[in-house]
């Protein structure tokens, strides 16, 4: 079960944009609220174990909120660029406090891992703050400015193209790294 909880919250931020394009004008806000909050109090308890969860936690909520609230549809495509923010404060603060969050993910893999590396994740972290400023600044953009079928291309499938790029170039000089030591 909690296998299953770790998936579908992120299951439904890759759907979501087109459930978002598809059902905008046959659900209403609210429905989509409900959904969404459900989702994020069904992952609550693995949440509030990690560093920054409450939080993050609390801003979906009171997101949810705010959306079943005011019953604004044009709120459904905020949602993009909240995930966004909350993944830059996670990954920022995370620099700041320590340890940088590419080193706790590497750590799981490698629990020993080198001395030598930990710069080199503080790096691959600031790249993933550069990534989130520049998708929340996209995201926001295209909800304020474009019309809504570009918001899905761009939130439903060119940021993933982006992340690819980046999980796949930065395999490839770590690879290319631990070659070279």
């Amino acid at each position: 079960m909690r296998k299953l909880t770790s998936i579908l919250l992120p299951v439904v931020g890759v759907l979501y944009p087109f459930v978002v394009y598809f059902g905008m004008d046959r659900v209403p806000p609210p429905m989509f609220a409900l959904v969404l909050g459900a989702i994020w109090l069904i992952r609550a308890p693995s949440l509030l174990k990690e560093p920054g969860g409450r939080w993050m936690l609390t801003a979906a909520l009171v997101y949810c909120a705010l959306l079943a609230l005011s019953g604004e549809a044009a709120l459904l495509r905020w949602y993009p660029t909240l995930i966004s923010a909350l993944l830059l404060c996670a990954f920022g603060l995370s620099l700041k406090f320590g340890p940088p969050l590419v080193e706790r993910i590497a750590r799981v893999r490698e629990p020993d891992l080198p001395d030598a590396a930990i710069p080199y994740t503080r790096k691959v972290t600031w790249v993933w703050v550069g990534f989130f400023v520049f998708n929340g600044l996209m995201s926001a953009a295209l909800t304020v400015w474009a019309p809504l079928k570009w918001w899905t291309l761009y939130n439903g499938l060119l940021v993933y193209f982006i992340m690819g790029v980046l999980f796949v170039g930065e395999w490839l000089l770590r690879k290319r790294l631990r070659g070279a030591t």
